[in-house]
């Protein structure tokens, strides 16, 4: 099905001669619809990356953009390529268009494009999928890494489900998955430059881009019919990065979770003032009841109120919590240990009980 506007992949490439080819031709296999270009951005490479990409150019469904770029070591790293290969990409797409971005290593599902535009048109304005190890490579790794993924994947969805059910988004609907992997993100051209492109930091440039567009109140789906497959590999091409941490836990384990996981009544807490913070935002102060409920909430928060009442009026409510996560000494972030990840996890489940139990209506009693 020939797509009704501009759809362009980007992909940053550091030497993945022996991959490349199962990349493009992952993308050339997808079902329904079809990419109309994919831009390569060749960083640094020194195999033979270019040569098999151009072999392979001509029996490619969709126009193929290869860009080379040679950067000076301190910048030659994801952030750096990914950013340039977006902003080309954005660039051939225009402004309707919309961009996806994946890794040199990844292979898309047959259906993976057609399930990003199904999330577009129920109103994303961009969606992350997720990105799981080849089945064949993931045989290789030692069983603890994989118990400690699914460990820390599992509470990672129970904070999850505690922000679904205290602070719902009507774009994100559970089921959902947590993960925001470069290996998977499209987001229409529009927003992609309302927030500001893809930062060029060293690593988390991925984390980074879903924080911006956060702040510019885009609509984020997280869908969990959407993912590719990626390399297991644990000699990566980027420093401190995925391969590299888990190299780094084959030989120990980390003492500290994932630094976007935190104890469960704190998360309970941020969801809780976020949810209060939304019929505050954008209104202006006319009455006592607003107020009242604002000076609150900035004493909950241990603030004064002037500051939150400034906080409010910021032009997006994404830029607002931002402004309000930083402030408040209440919703500073603490890291969980792995030795207490069983006891977080538990109280958790509590949380998310406690919550689901409010939601439940009460049936009046029937008459004997």
């Amino acid at each position: 099905m020939q797509p009704d506007r501009p759809l362009v992949a980007a992909i940053p490439v550091r030497n993945e001669a022996e991959r490349i080819g199962p990349c493009l031709r992952a993308l050339a296999r997808q079902h329904a619809t079809h990419l109309t270009h994919v831009v390569l951005l060749l960083n640094n490479c020194t195999d033979t990356t270019l040569s098999t990409v151009r072999t392979l150019s001509g029996s490619l469904p969709f126009a193929l953009h290869v860009v080379e770029r040679t950067y000076p070591p301190p910048i030659a790293h994801a952030g750096t390529a990914r950013r340039a290969a977006m902003t080309c990409a954005a660039e051939l797409a225009g402004p309707e268009g919309i961009v996806l971005t994946t890794d040199a290593d990844a292979v898309a599902a047959p259906d993976w494009l057609a399930h990003t535009l199904a999330a577009f048109a129920k109103g994303a304005d961009a969606v992350c999928g997720r990105a799981l190890i080849d089945p064949v490579e993931a045989t290789r790794l030692p069983a603890c890494l994989h118990a400690d993924d699914r460990a820390e994947t599992a509470y990672a969805t129970m904070l999850d489900r505690i922000h679904d059910l205290a602070d719902p988004d009507p774009h994100d609907p559970w089921p959902r998955h947590v993960e925001h992997s470069g290996a998977s993100i499209a987001v229409r051209v529009g927003l992609y430059h309302k927030a500001g492109g893809i930062p060029a930091v060293p690593l988390g440039e991925d984390r980074g881009f879903l924080a911006a567009l956060r702040r510019v109140d885009a609509a984020i789906r997280h869908a969990p019919d959407v993912w590719v497959s990626v390399s297991g590999r644990i000699a990566g091409r980027a420093r401190g990065g995925m391969a590299d941490t888990m190299a780094r836990r084959m030989i120990r384990q980390d003492e500290m979770l994932d630094e976007s996981l935190e104890p469960a009544m704190t998360s309970l807490h941020r969801a809780q003032a976020r949810a209060a913070l939304r019929p505050l935002w954008g209104r202006p102060v006319r009455h006592g009841l607003w107020r009242a409920r604002a000076e609150n909430l900035a004493r909950q928060l241990m603030l004064p109120s002037a500051i939150l009442i400034e906080i409010s009026a910021e032009p997006f409510f994404g830029l607002a919590w931002d402004r309000l996560e930083a402030a408040s000494p209440l919703l500073r972030r603490r890291p969980v240990r792995r030795a207490g990840l069983a006891a977080e996890h538990q109280q958790a489940a509590r949380i998310v009980l406690r919550l689901l139990q409010a939601q439940t209506p009460v049936l009046p009693a029937l008459d004997g």
